[in-house]
């Protein structure tokens, strides 16, 4: 499962949650992201403007604006029955 890291460039949340996944990346668990600058494709930026930085999986969104490590963890280990 890859993720998914909608952003735009000059925004300050998109490069707090870009450093947040690193550090997560690097401390807790390996994970493979593609970053997609939602500016560069009509649909992403009527989808995404106001939400800009998303973080996904699939077509699920795990997170939006602040990164959620919670939400992340949960998404990429999933408990059994849920």
């Amino acid at each position: 499962m890859r993720l998914k890291f909608y952003y735009r460039e000059n925004c300050d949340l998109c490069d707090a949650m870009r450093k947040a996944l690193i550090v997560f990346n690097r401390n807790r668990q390996s994970i493979d992201w593609q970053e997609i600058d939602i500016d560069r494709e009509f649909n992403l930026i009527s989808q995404f403007d106001t939400h800009v930085p998303v973080l996904c999986i699939e077509e699920q969104e795990i997170c939006h604006h602040f990164f959620d490590e919670r939400a992340l963890l949960a998404v990429l280990n999933p408990r059994p029955g849920n």
